[in-house]
């Protein structure tokens, strides 16, 4: 009988991940620090046959210089960031976590990761890679990764990279580019009108991983243009620039004396057009009235008769041929005689 207690207690306990005659959790699993572009990061899984959710977990980390610390207190996730705690981490530094679980007033054992120098073993960023088409060249722009930890440059000094390059669809004949320690590098003898594709990869001296290859960017040449036209622009810009300069110099009091004349204006130019307008005058055109128009009645008297047969208007057209300055009345003294005469 307590034979066979004791089997389902031993069992029981195996299914629980704890043992209850230690009172003891089982360990994580799987615990592993990594460091990717300067950072550090311990991760880790749950102790085999753990359900529960109120498990949780702490972790510290040491140096060969400095004893262990607390790192993450009572976290729930598989993973604990140390590099965003308040002690920077030491590019140089050796490194080395642990993390135990814990459940309610009990706990495991603690588990150590692997050993990890930053500055050899963490893992370095894909760079960034921009291209500028000149003509049957391309300008090829690198941009180093963003480190947690200082900069790239500053602690792979030596670092170089290497240049891949190829026209679109043609990978399998690429060309190569190696050990360039400028981030810009210009890709000639390209075939002008054509489509090039470039990936660039960083490599380091301390460290024996390459970086992550870059994403592929793609970029087309133009039509080859004459390297003369450039430098003669940039001479006759300079020139321009040169004369102006010269002039300014030279000619600087005329110059100065124009936008800024030392003669004052006579004194009466002055009055006269600060004076202000009379205002009576522009009141007075407002309110005065047009003039009275003089006219005089014109009475016409009409006959049946036409020109041949001796009318009236030939009379009247003939004497006024003959005297110009003649009235209106008189006009109409001289019609009616002509009809009594009839």
């Amino acid at each position: 009988m307590s034979a066979t207690i004791r089997t389902f207690i031993l069992t029981f306990s195996t299914l629980c991940g704890s043992s209850v005659g230690s009172g003891i959790l089982r360990t994580p699993t799987n615990v592993s620090l990594t460091s990717y572009n300067m950072d550090l990061v311990l991760r880790w899984s749950p102790p085999k046959g753990a359900v529960s959710s109120n498990l949780v977990y702490t972790v510290e980390y040491n140096t060969t210089v400095i004893p262990y610390t607390v790192g993450c207190v009572n976290i729930s996730d598989c993973v604990c960031e140390l590099s965003n705690l308040t002690r920077p981490i030491v590019e140089y530094g050796k490194y080395t976590g642990r993390v135990r679980a814990q459940l309610g007033s009990e706990s495991s054992a603690w588990v150590e990761s692997n050993h990890i120098t930053p500055d050899k073993d963490t893992i370095v960023g894909s760079p960034g890679v921009t291209l500028l088409s000149n003509g049957a060249t391309i300008e090829v722009s690198i941009k180093d990764p963003e480190f947690k930890v200082s900069a790239l440059r500053n602690i792979y000094i030596s670092a170089t990279y290497n240049v891949s390059y190829w026209k679109d669809g043609q990978k399998e004949k690429a060309q190569h580019i190696s050990d360039i320690q400028q981030n810009r590098v210009v890709l000639i003898d390209l075939d002008p009108e054509t489509r090039y594709c470039v990936q660039v990869q960083i490599n380091t001296e301390s460290n024996p991983h390459p970086s992550k290859l870059s994403e592929v960017v793609c970029e087309s040449t133009t039509t080859d243009e004459a390297p003369w036209m450039a430098a003669v622009l940039t001479f006759v810009l300079m020139a321009v620039a040169v004369a102006l300069l010269v002039v300014g110099v030279v000619y600087r009091e005329s110059i100065s004396h124009l936008f800024c004349p030392k003669d004052a204006l006579p004194q009466h130019f002055k009055e006269y057009l600060l004076t202000p307008p009379d205002p009576t005058i522009y009141q007075a055109m407002r309110n005065s009235h047009p003039p009275e128009e003089i006219y005089h009645q014109i009475s016409v008297i009409t006959d049946h008769r036409t020109v041949e047969e001796g009318g009236p208007l030939e009379v009247a057209r003939t004497s006024c041929s003959k005297q110009a300055d003649v009235s209106v009345g008189g006009v109409e003294d001289m019609i009616s005689m002509d009809t009594e005469k009839q």
